[in-house]
């Protein structure tokens, strides 16, 4: 499932991430390019890695996040934003369905996968006559902070609420577990046997993040979560100590029931706050890293940039059931009339940042997998109008393109008050005012994006979704016609999704999910890559084995547990 982001924020597995347009990003005085399919990706890495013995036991990292919830349940929509997924990471790596570890499975920097043994000691495939059997062995000591074992239970109930039989349950997608006969013990309750319909490729589409077993019903797993943390339904190496709701912060502390490798800090403190805050707040020492603007911030004491590459893809995030977007022929104006070499120039502007479009949703450029299935090779304003015109739409008595009396009227949805992000939508504003439509900006603040957005309260949004290092999950959330949130698709498309999931080779799948989504994008037009981005924070100096990682974080933290503070700059 793939998460919602912001182009300024940033956020794999089982899920991606949503992000929007949000704070603005620094730059640094070194030139940077994105790299294309055979590059050098440790350039894009930047932690200050070091070993956590070799670091000062105890301190502190106070870290700012543009919202905290309402929804704290990453496995739905109105919780499934980058946001969470990061204040989450520390306190329930169980069910962290995103970062660079989760559940039974993590990441390393490249994005190959391997069990995560604080939960999954060993994972097994075998196919035979066509059938998958799955075998787990999952790690004795694992168990939620309730004192509830993490055994066939939690796995059974993961594949019950995830497996999308049920439709008032609010998940984003069903991903593999569609794919799913059975969730059985095997020699003991800590040994999971899993059957399948059909192969299933990757294995870690299952079961990266787990859900407790008291999350069992629609009404729980999709209003449980709002406002409420539920501390008890977690496990992982740090737990709640206090969220304060007036205060708009969450503390977190070592959790004494973590049976694996103890952290390093002693106290983790989460702020609410919108990107312009965040700049005084780092200068002033208040918080350990921001993504502020490089102009104001250079200079600052005790800090320095660390630079590396967003895994995030997006820019167009059309609403197709919105009555303005429900024609095809106007999404795929949209599309044309899009400059997005314009747009990335505003976006990147300052921040000595260079790339090419980039034509998939779902794979970085410099994937080995990728492919340019943007559906316009050319566009622009004239031409966006002769795809209305085409289309039976003509300009009324104000020149806007109208059809049966009804104008081509809706607006952008911009979030934060950064002013870079701001630019970006009226760049994108102007572009489509060009072509003959009634645009008009929605703000809003930061903190609202999880509500607008994961409700789907919103016409056109310049956002976008974490990206994987394989489409096969990403290609049935976004092109599934029963799954992706505009319910966009056809039968002939979802056969061919059902089909790659099987596919045992990892280029060969990832392949045909290209392909896939190059149809899809051809036929529909719903989202579209405008860029990818860097990703560059400004941190406290000292703090390490934080920062743009790959697919080792991406919520910009491989593993809690190692982040802390060299000796002598101890907080």
């Amino acid at each position: 499932m793939k998460k919602y982001t912001t182009i300024g924020g940033v956020a794999l597995a089982t899920a991606l991430m949503l992000t929007a347009c949000g704070g603005g990003t620094p730059s640094g005085p070194a030139s940077q390019k994105a790299e294309e399919a055979g590059g050098d990706i440790s350039k894009l890495i930047s932690v200050n890695a070091k070993e956590a013995k070799d670091l000062e036991q105890g301190g502190t990292v106070t870290l700012a996040v543009g919202s905290i919830g309402p929804d704290f349940n990453g496995f739905s929509n109105v919780g499934n934003s980058a946001d969470t997924s990061a204040l989450m990471t520390p306190v329930n790596t169980a069910s962290i369905n995103s970062g660079g570890i989760g559940g039974c499975w993590k990441l390393d920097f490249d994005g190959k996968a391997e069990p995560n043994k604080d939960f999954c000691e060993e994972v097994k495939s075998e196919v035979k006559d066509g059938k998958q059997t799955i075998t787990i062995k999952i790690n004795d000591k694992a168990t939620w902070n309730d004192g509830t074992p993490i055994d066939v239970k939690t796995f059974e109930n993961t594949w019950n609420m995830l497996k999308g039989e049920d439709t008032s349950i609010d998940i984003v997608s069903a991903g593999a577990y569609a794919f799913v006969d059975s969730v059985k013990a095997g020699a003991n309750d800590k040994e999971v046997i899993v059957t399948t319909t059909q192969p299933v490729y990757p294995l870690e589409g299952l079961f990266f993040g787990l859900i407790h077993p008291a999350i069992n019903t629609p009404d729980i797993f999709n209003k449980g979560f709002a406002g409420e943390m539920h501390p008890e339904w977690m496990a992982g190496p740090f737990k709640v100590e206090n969220y304060d709701t007036t205060a708009k912060t969450v503390t977190m502390v070592p959790n004494d029931k973590w049976w694996g490798q103890k952290p390093v800090l002693e106290k983790i403190v989460w702020r609410q706050m919108e990107p312009s805050a965040t700049i005084a707040a780092f200068k002033n020492g208040e918080i350990d890293a921001t993504s502020g603007r490089y102009k104001q911030l250079e200079g600052t004491k005790d800090s320095e940039v660390r630079r590396g590459q967003r895994l995030f893809a997006g820019g167009l995030n059309l609403n197709a059931k919105r009555p303005a977007l429900t024609d095809v022929a106007v999404r795929k104006a949209i599309f044309t009339a899009v400059d997005r070499k314009a747009i990335r120039d505003v976006r990147f502007n300052g921040l000595n940042w260079s790339e090419e479009s980039s034509g998939s949703m779902m794979l970085m450029p410099f994937s080995e997998y990728y492919q340019d299935n943007y559906p316009v090779k050319e566009g622009g304003a004239e031409q966006a109008k002769k795809v209305l015109t085409d289309a039976g739409y003509a300009p009324n008595d104000k020149g806007i393109m109208a059809k049966d009396g009804v104008p081509v009227a809706f607006s952008i949805t911009n979030f934060g008050d950064d002013p870079t992000t701001a630019a970006t939508s009226q760049t994108l504003q102007k572009q489509l005012q060009a072509a003959g439509m009634d645009v008009s900006i929605d703000q809003r603040g930061d903190a609202d994006f999880g509500k607008v957005v994961g409700g789907r309260e919103f016409d056109v949004t310049i956002s976008g979704y974490t990206v994987g290092p394989d489409a096969t999950d990403a290609v049935k959330q976004y092109y599934d016609s029963a799954t992706n949130e505009n319910g966009l698709g056809d039968a002939e498309l979802d056969a061919e999704i059902k089909r790659l999931a099987t596919i045992a080779d990892d280029a060969e799948r990832n392949k045909a999910a290209m392909e896939v989504e190059k149809k899809h994008m051809e036929k529909y037009f719903s989202m579209g890559t405008v860029l990818n981005g860097p990703e560059i924070q400004f941190v406290r100096t000292g703090l390490a084995n934080y920062g743009p990682s790959l697919f080792k974080s991406l919520s910009n933290v491989p593993d809690w547990t190692t982040i802390g503070w060299e000796k002598g700059a101890k907080k």
